[in-house]
């Protein structure tokens, strides 16, 4: 994995394979992104000529590699846009920082040092260069043949250099992006790790381990605890499977200045055929990743331990795998919930909802200040926002704002989203509480309003749908591979320092 490290003085004096440095799109043309004038000084003007003559344009994310024949500091100087030039005096946002060293990061996979002279005007800065520099660099590698020539490994190293390495901000800032980019990479590893692998008893498994070495306090339900636990939801869903579902509990303390208790609930269907209600084939090809709310909320736990955070974290992962068999759940069965209310199936695909309202269900039951849940929950989502951007439902205006607050500052694009009252009534049926799945139209709405009927009154609590944002099918893009991507680690790292 690539380690992080600091250094002061000017960026060619680095010792290193390679170094990254910034231009902007100006109104005149190719503009040098301090301290890359400073690299200028060093090489000598033929070098921004050089630049200009490869076709770089300053564009975001752009990357150009020219090749340092002057003798002085790194062998090969890679240049990446940032888009516009700024005003006298504005600073580049973090997420801009991000994208582009994570995008020079990839590029540049196979050299073991490479030093990053991007704008580091301030703490935020850096932590944004260091997250993009760990996960531009991500690869998933456990099930490739070790002579496969064209996977190049990630960078061994990298420096950023800053005006005062010894600055306690600046120290402290790259260390919380080492522990929130791993904890990026872990989601990253579990969703991309095939079925075959990961049952829900190894994903618990997991949990377990990753848990305890953190130092959290680590509970596991098994079949028969659920069944004595009254879990019909997760149960249900579980039963059409060979491997048992499970039901993971997460605990952290954050000591005596903790003032705010917070529950996480993380959707961990290992795999999703749809049950009886069978997907299409193509539509199965990427089921893998429907743990991604679990793995998530996993990764968020051993980050929050790691980090010291001071408050209070409870995590309830519910994880089944929806398979079609003589023993699954069929269309009209009516499961008996954890919160005592019953659901009529009319989808066995609306199987998410029905593990995370028996997982809410118990969270509320310790009363926390806050339940936020994180799924990859309907394929509305990614009709109403697309692939890139979560969903954000709640039951209080103002903690909805607060998550899509911290979400764009951990730079994951979110949006608000409602919950129409005049939609509950597609819950409705005849023989039950609530069936779950209701209309097309809001077909997301609808979801977050179903989780809403677990919620009691007096507990403030938040949804996020991440069924786009957690799987990226497309190509690479800035610090963000093909595959799982980490969806939601960073926004709730953020959210629960805020809650601080």
């Amino acid at each position: 994995m690539t380690s992080l490290s600091l250094t002061g003085g000017t960026p060619t004096s680095v010792k290193a394979d390679a170094l990254v440095v910034g231009v902007a799109i100006g109104a005149k043309g190719l503009v040098l992104v301090p301290p890359a004038d400073a690299v200028v000084k060093a090489l000598g003007k033929g070098f921004a000529g050089a630049i200009t003559g490869l076709g770089a344009t300053g564009k975001a994310e752009e990357v150009t590699l020219v090749a340092n024949l002057g003798g002085t500091g790194p062998g090969v100087v890679v240049v990446v846009g940032l888009g516009k030039e700024l005003a006298k005096g504005a600073v580049y946002d973090g997420e801009t920082l991000r994208r582009a060293t994570g995008a020079a990061l990839r590029a540049l996979r196979g050299n073991r040092k490479v030093a990053v002279a991007l704008p580091t005007s301030s703490p935020d800065a850096v932590r944004a260069i260091g997250e993009g520099a760990v996960l531009g660099g991500y690869t998933f590698t456990a099930y490739r043949s070790t002579s496969a020539a064209d996977h190049k490994p990630p960078v061994e190293n990298v420096v950023i250099v800053v005006s005062d390495p010894k600055d306690k901000a600046t120290k402290a800032a790259l260390t919380r992006a080492d522990v929130v980019a791993r904890a990026v990479m872990l989601t990253r590893d579990l969703v991309n790790t095939p079925p075959s692998h990961l049952h829900p008893a190894e994903l618990a498994e997991i949990a377990r381990t990753e848990g305890s070495k953190a130092g959290l306090s680590v509970e596991v339900l098994d079949e028969k605890a659920l069944r004595k636990g009254g879990y019909g939801g997760i149960l249900g869903v579980g039963q059409g499977s060979d491997a048992p579902p499970r039901l993971v509990h997460l605990t952290y303390k954050g000591g005596r200045g903790a003032k705010t208790k917070v529950a996480l609930v993380g959707k961990g269907i290992t795999f999703d055929s749809g049950g009886l209600s069978l997907k299409p084939a193509t539509a199965m090809e990427e089921m893998k990743m429907d743990m991604g709310g679990a793995a998530a909320v996993i990764a968020t736990m051993r980050a929050v331990a790691e980090l010291g955070l001071k408050v209070d974290v409870e995590a309830w992962i519910p994880m089944a795998e929806n398979m079609p068999s003589g023993a699954a759940i069929r269309p009209s069965d009516v499961l008996s919930m954890r919160s005592g209310l019953r659901v009529e199936v009319t989808n066995t695909d609306a199987e998410g909802r029905l593990i995370l309202a028996d997982a809410i269900a118990r969270a509320a039951e310790d009363k926390p200040d806050v339940i936020l849940d994180i799924a990859t929950l309907t394929g509305a989502q990614l009709v109403a926002l697309g692939a890139r951007t979560t969903g954000v439902m709640a039951n209080d205006d103002d903690l909805r704002t607060s998550v899509v607050d911290a979400a764009t500052r951990a730079g994951e694009p979110s949006w608000a989203m409602p919950l129409p009252p005049e939609l509950r009534k597609g819950l409705d049926s005849e023989i039950a509480d609530l069936v779950n799945s209701g209309p097309r139209e809001g077909g997301m709405l609808t979801a977050g309003i179903f989780l809403k009927e677990f919620v009691p009154e007096g507990i403030r609590w938040a949804h996020l749908d991440i069924a786009g944002p957690a799987y990226n099918s497309a190509d690479d893009y800035g610090y963000t591979p093909h595959g799982g991507t980490g969806a939601g680690v960073r926004t709730f790292v953020q959210f629960l320092e805020d809650a601080q």
